[in-house]
């Protein structure tokens, strides 16, 4: 069974992709279970994705990495006892640290084969975020395994080097990918780092 924990602030697009990757992985015939944990009280992104026919938790009201871990330790449980998925997506809230999960996941024995965090940088707000945010951002993109630099198409060549090269100035052995979810640039080579 594989995990993986979608990082990234609010708006990056985590919510889009999770939901490219749970098509694939459902075309590819393979058993995916999603957990998204909302900071409001009502789950859209839950609601939405059961409507889509996946097995999906919603852990609502707080962070799983803090206030909830005993929920997600508990829904991690569940979900390996009742549904068995050969893939785990989470999708955290946006202002959760994607490593303390992956922690809270290592602790839960449940026996993954393998977990990846993806983190999810919006390139539209991500001068805004740099300057405002910028401490917070860091360690939310530190434990991940790649950085997909989201809404490549809104950007302007300059754009996406600059972010890139921000990027790698911190996080030197970590990928740095330009993607657009909308529609689809580059999600091959993301599905490729995946496996």
């Amino acid at each position: 069974m594989y995990v993986y924990i979608l990082g990234g602030f609010l708006g990056s697009g985590k919510t889009s992709l999770l939901m490219k990757l749970a098509s694939m992985y459902s075309e590819r015939k393979e058993k995916v279970a999603i957990i998204v944990n909302e900071a409001g009280e009502i789950g859209v992104d839950g609601a939405t994705l059961k409507a889509q026919g996946y097995d999906a938790i919603e852990l609502p009201s707080g962070c799983i990495c803090c206030t909830l871990s005993g929920s997600l330790t508990n829904a991690l449980t569940n979900i390996k006892n009742d549904i068995d998925p050969d893939i785990i997506i989470i999708e955290p809230t946006g202002l959760a640290l994607p490593n303390k999960v992956k922690d809270i996941v290592h602790k839960s024995c449940i026996d993954e084969d393998a977990d990846i965090i993806i983190g999810i940088a919006d390139i539209q707000r991500f001068n805004d975020l740099i300057k405002k945010k910028e401490e917070f951002f860091t360690r939310q993109m530190t434990g991940s395994d790649f950085i997909l630099i989201n809404k490549s198409d809104l950007a302007t060549p300059e754009q996406i080097n600059d972010a890139t090269s921000w990027l790698k100035e911190r996080f030197p052995a970590k990928d740095i990918v330009p993607v657009s979810v909308k529609d689809g640039t580059n999600l091959d080579r993301v599905y490729e780092m995946m496996q």
